[in-house]
C-alpha cells in the first residue's frame, strides 16, 4: 500500500497547526487507516491524545518521529493509507523540510491576515528547495480560524493572490468547539451536535485536498 502523506507546516507558532493535523487525521481514518506522526519536539500532537479518557481513546494512533523522518515516513507508510506529519513551529531543525521531502501534500494553516501571510515567506522559499528533491510535491495555503459570519478582508484576498502558493477554498472557522476538543483529547468528530458544523469543514476540506 502506498500511503498519502500530508505534512502540516508553518514557521510561525499560533497558527492552529496541531489541531489541524488531529482533526484532519480523524477525517481522513473514517476513509482510510490513518497514522498521526508526531514530529514536533514539544510533543503536542501525543499531548493532545494523552489527555483522552482510557475508555475512549483519541480515534488515530500518534507516534513520536524527529530523527530519520523520510526513512521511518517510507517504512510505516506501507502500512497505512494517510499519514499526517505534525511538523515543528520552526525551519531552523530541518525537520519540516525533510518531512516535506516524502510528503504528497504540505498544508499551511495561516490566521486571517495579509502580516501572517506575509509571516510565511520562509516557508515558501524552503518548500521551493524542498521541490528540487520531491517535485511532486503540491503546497496549499489553508486560511484557519476565520471570524464567523465573516469573510476574508479585502486585503488579505490581494495578499492570498499575490502568494506563489495556492490558497484551498475551504477554510476553518474560529470556534469553540476546536480547542474544547484539544482540552478534552478528542476530535471535533466526537463531539456531538455541537462537533458538527466544525467536522464539515474538515471534511469539506478534505474532499478538496484529496481532488486536487
Amino acid at each position: 500500500m502506498l500511503s498519502q502523506v500530508f505534512s502540516v507546516a508553518n514557521q510561525k507558532g499560533g497558527t492552529g497547526k496541531t489541531t489541524l493535523s488531529m482533526n484532519l487525521a480523524v477525517g481522513l481514518s473514517k476513509r482510510g487507516r490513518t497514522l498521526i506522526i508526531d514530529a514536533d519536539p514539544q510533543g503536542s500532537a501525543g499531548q493532545w491524545a494523552g489527555l483522552s479518557p482510557d475508555e475512549n481513546p483519541f480515534p488515530v494512533s500518534v507516534i513520536s518521529i524527529t530523527s530519520n523522518l523520510p526513512r521511518e515516513i517510507k517504512r510505516i507508510g506501507e502500512d497505512y493509507q494517510y499519514l499526517v506529519v505534525d511538523c515543528p513551529p520552526t525551519l531552523e531543525t530541518g525537520v519540516a523540510q525533510k518531512a516535506m521531502t516524502v510528503s504528497d501534500k504540505v498544508l499551511i494553516p495561516i490566521l486571517p491576515s495579509p502580516v501572517d501571510l506575509w509571516a510565511s515567506v520562509r516557508l515558501a522559499e524552503a518548500i521551493e528547495q524542498v521541490k528540487i528533491y520531491n517535485d511532486e510535491l503540491q503546497p496549499y495555503i489553508l486560511v484557519n480560524q476565520l471570524e464567523p459570519r465573516s469573510a476574508i478582508s479585502r486585503g488579505m484576498r490581494q495578499a492570498l493572490e499575490e502568494f506563489d502558493i495556492p490558497a484551498l477554498d475551504s477554510c476553518l472557522r474560529r470556534r469553540a468547539v476546536y480547542r474544547n476538543s484539544a482540552l478534552e483529547g478528542s476530535s471535533v468528530y466526537c463531539m456531538g451536535k455541537r462537533g458538527e458544523p466544525a467536522s464539515q469543514e474538515v471534511d469539506a476540506l478534505i474532499e478538496e485536498i484529496l481532488k486536487s
